[in-house]
């Protein structure tokens, strides 16, 4: 039977728990003066609490759910700046110091 390989990346063996500290994206949110429920509100149903929450966090998150967090965001930012263009929005490498898996 052959083992699961442990990943040989230096960042990802140096970080424990899954906890990378707090993420960009909570000063991008303190920066617009956005909640974990604004965001939530913006995206509907994409979403949800506890995601915004250990994003902000650093907590371990698939890509998935990071580019989730991402549209999220996005959708909320436009939303609170009145006639803001659609291409008015943040990357990935703005809101992240890691990927996600």
């Amino acid at each position: 039977m052959i083992g699961k390989q442990k990943s040989s990346l230096p960042e990802e063996r140096a970080v424990a728990g899954g906890e990378y500290g707090p993420q960009p994206l909570n000063a991008v949110m303190e920066t617009h003066g956005l909640s974990n429920h604004d965001v939530v509100a913006a995206a509907g149903a994409l979403v949800t609490h506890k995601m915004i929450n250990k994003a902000r966090r650093g907590r371990r998150l698939s890509r998935k759910v990071q580019m989730k967090v991402l549209e999220a965001l996005n959708a909320a930012v436009r939303g609170k700046m009145a006639g803001a263009p659609e291409t008015a929005c943040y990357e990935f490498a703005e809101l992240f110091n890691y990927d996600g898996r």
